[in-house]
């Protein structure tokens, strides 16, 4: 049996290792629900894989979104190198839902970017859990949406071995069926070519390729091969090649879902002409025939999820398969930072709803489109075995359902959580002048929260004016952007970020010494006793970590904070006092991809990669040097002189600085 092995100098210590013996004792006692209430930089990561260790089954990470989902990732990574640790987000770099607006009789085409890099990572997650169990997937809430049968992929995958009867032509044709490509030109991930009789195959979720040559009908030789060079590797005695695609129509099953498709597509089209509907009638015939032909002709079509339902053979208004459904039976669920993850988990199903529902209402689409939809959250909690809830503050929802509720409030450090002051709100932005400036003379850094994203940027000018280092931060800056400020903020570049809410959960800041916390008295979700102890936790990174609320009452969520967090530093002083511990602060180095600037993926490939392989390198050179030409063919000069200034940077490998630097520190 294939096991975790937990790889590492660190040892458990503070609450970690009754926090680890408790939660790992209680899900192999057949617990379904168990709770981790660790307080910031109190290593909760480290225990919830101390806990994957220890009870060894594979294992589901749900994070709240992409750019923490990328940083457990990495560090999941680096703890397990032995085994399987895979990356599962929203593979779209751009993406516009199809939609319909009556009042303006406005159709919405979808709309997408396919990040090709993050694609081959989620094929490699579902890969990995059909050849083996020492599996970790770290995603995010796309987990729970719809992905197409295991069942069909597990079918559908070409098993090769040396010495077996199998025809070129025959392998070509299955090849084929699951969505593979032949190029003979351009080899890229998802294709294959044939020279002779030797078939070249670029399994869309490996970086290497898979070469297999024929004697007559009979494999003679397997090789893995690399993509750009062709440079024979192991010769392994048997391979798989599994699809290219989640979304399979199996030919056997094709024509009966066609039949099922064309069914409903009547019995829709006689209710709207029975309404006197003419048109959404005409529309949704015209539409689903054109879909059926491709289906029929090359098996798939543009939007073919939304035929899932038929396709699968499922009855109406059934779960649809998701990531979840690739796992075997008796699987460990970890949702982390949960008090955020779990709510959206329960709206992803409403909010998809009501915009397929105004498609189908208007013909564009069948009403079995809505059974191409994330699950509901009871389906959600019917079909994980066991789930680890991991927060500084998790809900009544997690609380309640706990049979272990293990707290970790003792940082490996020694730190104590933040104190808390209340200030009254008159002068208060002349009272934060005075604090940032004496934290900026100690070299510290300081965030403040407000309530509105003009307020955000108000402030940040005032601040500026005043003489001060400082910048703002809010939703409306892309992710990219959000995590440049960061970078810049622990820099040292400026020494004060004004933001909303984003000031919270997984921002791992030990430089900021201070948090201050406008309007902290008014009751409202940006003031709530969860949003007042996660903004204060990121002071808490800090030795000289102090948190100010700026409030002319007490308000009940205030008071709770306060109470929660003078509970926690009693503990916290107390193990210090006891073990002699004398607290420092953390020290943690500025990652390199704090720098990228073009795109949220290109972050997310920076975070899951720590350097761009050579053969991808020179792909790009050759891909860049033929855009060049192209563009100076057709006239654009001006986009040819930037594709030769961009050649020329990547050829004196200024462009791999950072991937440079990283190798650096490795060595």
């Amino acid at each position: 049996m294939q096991t975790f092995n937990l790889r590492t100098s660190m040892q458990p210590r503070g609450d970690q290792p009754q926090a680890i013996d408790r939660l790992s004792a209680s899900i192999r006692a057949g617990n379904r629900c168990q709770t981790l209430l660790g307080v910031t930089g109190s290593g909760k990561t480290f225990t919830m894989a101390s806990v994957i260790a220890r009870v060894n089954k594979p294992t589901l990470v749900i994070s709240p979104n992409k750019t923490l989902a990328a940083q457990l990732y990495a560090e999941f990574k680096e703890l397990f190198p032995d085994n399987a640790v895979e990356f599962f987000i929203s593979y779209y770099d751009y993406y516009q839902p199809e939609a319909y607006i009556p009042q303006t009789d406005t159709y919405i085409e979808k709309d997408s970017s396919i990040n090709e890099r993050i694609n081959r990572l989620r094929l490699s997650a579902t890969t990995s859990l059909m050849t083996r169990r020492d599996v970790i997937v770290v995603a995010s809430v796309s987990c729970i949406y719809n992905l197409g049968s295991p069942a069909e992929y597990r079918g559908m995958f070409i098993h090769l071995r040396r010495g077996a009867t199998l025809g070129r032509d025959e392998l070509l044709t299955r090849l084929l069926a699951i969505r593979y490509e032949r190029n003979d030109v351009d080899f890229n991930a998802g294709t294959f070519r044939v020279r002779g009789d030797t078939v070249e195959i670029f399994p869309a979720y490996e970086q290497r390729a898979v070469r297999v040559e024929f004697f007559g009908d009979q494999i003679e030789r397997i090789s893995m091969i690399d993509p750009l060079t062709a440079r024979r590797g192991e010769e392994p005695a048997e391979t798989a090649i599994y699809p290219a695609k989640h979304f399979l129509a199996d030919a056997e099953q094709l024509e009966p879902a066609l039949a099922r498709i064309e069914a409903e597509l009547n019995a829709q089209a006689d209710f709207f002409e029975g309404q006197g509907k003419w048109l959404e009638a005409q529309r949704l015939r015209s539409r689903t025939r054109a879909d059926m032909e491709m289906l029929r002709e090359i098996g798939y079509c543009h939007g073919i999820e939304n035929y899932s339902l038929h396709l699968a053979g499922r009855p109406a208004g059934s779960r649809p398969y998701c990531l979840i459904d690739y796992f075997p039976p008796d699987f460990l669920t970890i949702i982390d930072e949960s008090h955020v993850t779990v709510p959206q988990i329960h709206g992803m199903f409403n909010g998809d709803r009501a915009r397929k529902e105004v498609l189908r209402d208007f013909g564009f689409r069948l009403p079995s489109c809505l059974d191409n939809r994330p699950l509901r959250f009871s389906e959600f909690e019917q079909i994980i075995p066991h789930v680890l809830f991991a927060s500084a503050t998790p809900g009544g929802y997690e609380l309640a359902r706990s049979a272990v509720i293990a707290e970790q409030l003792i940082r490996p450090t020694g730190l104590l959580d933040p104190e808390i002051f209340v200030v009254p709100t008159q002068n208060q932005v002349d009272d934060l002048i005075a604090r940032v400036r004496e934290c900026a003379a100690k070299k510290q850094r300081v965030l403040v929260t407000t309530l509105t994203k003009r307020m955000a940027e108000d402030l940040a000018r005032y601040l500026q004016d005043a003489g001060l280092a400082a910048n703002y931060l809010h939703s409306e800056l892309d992710a990219i952007e959000r995590v440049k400020v960061l970078g810049q903020l622990r820099r040292k570049q400026f020494d004060c970020l004004v933001g909303v809410n984003l000031l919270r959960e997984g921002l791992d800041l030990p430089e900021v010494a201070l948090v201050c916390i406008l309007d902290a008295d008014r009751e409202g979700f940006l003031r709530s006793a969860t949003s007042l102890i996660q903004v204060a936790g990121r002071a808490a990174r800090h030795i000289d970590g102090r948190v100010v609320m700026y409030a002319d009452a007490c308000t009940e969520s205030m008071r709770r904070t306060i109470e929660e967090t003078n509970r926690r530093r009693g503990r916290q002083q107390a193990y210090n006092a006891a073990h002699g511990i004398t607290p420092r602060s953390i020290e943690k180095a500025i990652k390199d991809w704090l720098d990228v600037e073009s795109s949220a993926a290109t972050f997310i490939q920076e975070v899951i990669s720590e350097d761009l392989a050579a053969y991808e390198r020179r792909q790009l050179l050759d891909e860049l040097e033929t855009e060049m030409i192209r563009a100076a063919k057709n006239l654009q000069f001006e986009r040819a002189i930037v594709l030769r200034d961009k050649l020329s940077r990547l050829k004196e490998g200024r462009d791999h600085g950072a991937s440079r630097s990283r190798a650096a520190q490795k060595k």
